[in-house]
């Protein structure tokens, strides 16, 4: 933060959670853009960190869908092939090949690894972008990216609280089955998005406090949340704290949440 500015705006208190993070532990990061920033200055730092194996994913579906398929570890994946290459519908256009069957040893793999570092991860941040998902026509299915593919062949659907809800619960559910140890931190992604109109971003946002203030009171103990929407929109209320489509966060911005969240660290 800039000195003069120091006297001119708000702070946005950060929780301490109840068992701090250590250095040593390992960390897994999934969601949203914001998650690959974040992610990426857990690495800088030299830290355990596995982020976004699959690519972004924005909506708490497709994140869901992401973790549980990587901890059953079924190898029966949606696949497909769309302008010449083989592409997953819960993984982003990242990772494609020409070849169907090195492409579903690749995608299975990349699976196999999320799900071992999530089994192996002290730690796991969801940073949840917005609750609009993408449904294909011909059979309901929520993919994690339309890989451009025609639009006609999708229906937008808006998740509802409930719905979200039931979601990250049933995921919460088989997370401390499966993963005793480990403990989710939840995030909102300050990225607006512009697509859905100002009005309707800032009602998607609202929607997913809401579920995951719901979730960390279903599971005390097993869920926290980080205030990175807060920070961004109060504490760095600042259009030079925006990237240049003045829409993403800035590296700056990025930073000054990262000193946030490391409060939560023991030193």
């Amino acid at each position: 933060m800039r000195a003069e500015e120091t006297c001119f705006r708000t702070e946005v208190e950060v929780p301490k959670w109840t068992k701090p993070m250590q250095k040593t532990q390992h960390f897994v990061l999934l969601g949203s853009c914001f998650a690959a920033y974040i992610g990426e200055r857990f690495q800088k730092e030299g830290l355990d960190a596995f982020c976004n194996p699959m690519g972004a994913a924005y909506n708490p579906e497709s994140i869901a869908i992401q973790v549980q398929q990587a901890l059953k570890n079924d190898k029966d994946l949606p696949i497909f092939q769309f302008d010449g290459k083989w592409r997953c519908w819960w993984a982003n256009t990242l990772i494609t090949d020409t070849d169907e069957e090195r492409f579903r040893e690749t995608i299975q793999r990349t699976f196999f690894k999320l799900g071992r570092a999530i089994k192996e991860a002290d730690w796991l941040f969801l940073t949840l972008g917005t609750n609009v998902c993408y449904k294909l026509k011909e059979n309901g299915m929520i993919v994690a990216n339309c890989h451009k593919v025609p639009d006609k062949n999708f229906e937008e659907v808006t998740l509802d609280i409930e719905t979200c809800v039931k979601t990250l619960s049933d995921m919460m559910d088989l997370l401390s089955k499966e993963c005793p140890q480990l403990h989710v931190v939840f995030t909102v992604s300050p990225y607006r998005y512009k697509k859905y109109g100002f009005h309707g971003s800032q009602l998607a946002k609202a929607t997913l406090l809401l579920v995951v203030d719901e979730i960390c009171k279903l599971f005390p103990d097993k869920a926290s949340y980080f205030p990175a929407y807060e920070i961004m929109m109060d504490e760095l209320r600042d259009y030079s704290y925006y990237a240049g489509d003045m829409i993403h966060p800035a590296p700056e911005a990025v930073e000054h949440i990262w000193n946030k969240l490391i409060l939560n660290f023991q030193l």
